[in-house]
């Protein structure tokens, strides 16, 4: 997979208190406009459907915009969202990494959170990859249970059914239950970019995100480049370094687009506004 690494794109989210409740998105039955005629098998319709709590009415380990959609954070990872999908439209991409120079930089918290936004698109579907096998979070930030095993998944031992599920109609999660210490040798493997390119062709997804550990702590994101078509940085307000920001673009570098970084954490005067 063949990118230049220019940046495409910029942008900011900030974590702010919550506020009002919103209602759940809402599963309408579709109409058969093929009455009598044979209709194609469709992978997604075989995931399991795990209750998930969109009106934030359980406690859960982060905010979640689903919950809060007149917050200063919905609005901003819904400007997110847009940007983002102008970004992969435009170059015909589907599949974003996020990740961050160090841990703790809010890379989970992003991921679920863009990945609600997008879930709100009418008749589009996402799905969000657990990729950090060293500390997996995105089953816990979403308070659902961990299910499958990634490693047995891109080894190839593990269908669809077994280790994706949806929340909604247009939003599907890879979670993992079993962590790695050597998740670079596993993202090295042939095997995870066939399984990868099968998921995204059955479920006939429009986004896959990828959540990732940290760049700069060890090499499980150069390793998994070759899989992805960008790159979403997420820096801390409170601790990202310039350095570590020049570092991890110096890294990426020739192997996969910078589609922006977002601002984590940010401190504005005005907390309504969101800073390009």
């Amino acid at each position: 997979m063949n990118k230049t690494a220019k940046p495409v794109d910029s942008t900011t989210a900030e974590t702010v208190p919550e506020h009002s409740v919103s209602e759940a998105p809402k599963t309408h039955p579709k109409r058969d406009r093929s009455a009598g005629l044979p209709t194609r098998f469709d992978p997604w319709l075989q995931l399991p459907q795990v209750p998930f709590d969109f009106l934030g009415q359980k406690p859960s380990r982060l905010p979640l915009v689903s919950a809060f959609r007149s917050s200063p954070t919905a609005r901003a990872f819904d400007l997110l969202r847009t940007r983002l999908l102008h970004s992969l439209r435009d170059h015909g991409w589907k599949r974003v990494a996020i990740t961050s120079p160090a841990a703790g930089g809010g890379t989970t918290f992003c991921a679920v959170n863009l990945a609600l936004s997008l879930a709100r698109v009418p008749g589009s579907r996402t799905v969000l990859m657990d990729m950090n096998f060293r500390r997996p979070g995105v089953a816990a930030a979403l308070g659902i249970p961990a299910a499958g095993s990634m490693v047995d998944f891109l080894a190839g031992e593990l269908s669809l059914p077994e280790q994706l599920c949806r929340l909604s109609d247009t939003l599907a999660v890879g979670t993992n239950r079993v962590s790695k210490q050597n998740a670079s040798d596993i993202l090295h493997a042939p095997s995870t970019g066939e399984v990868l390119d099968d998921m995204i062709e059955d479920c006939r997804a429009d986004t896959v995100l990828f959540d990732l550990p940290p760049v700069l702590e060890n090499d499980d994101v150069p390793a998994f480049l070759p899989q992805v078509d960008g790159v979403l940085l997420i820096s801390d307000g409170d601790h990202t370094t310039a350095a570590q920001l020049a570092a991890c673009e110096k890294m990426l570098a020739g192997h996969a687009p910078l589609l922006g970084v977002v601002l984590n954490r940010a401190q504005q005067t005005d907390r309504t506004q969101v800073t390009p």
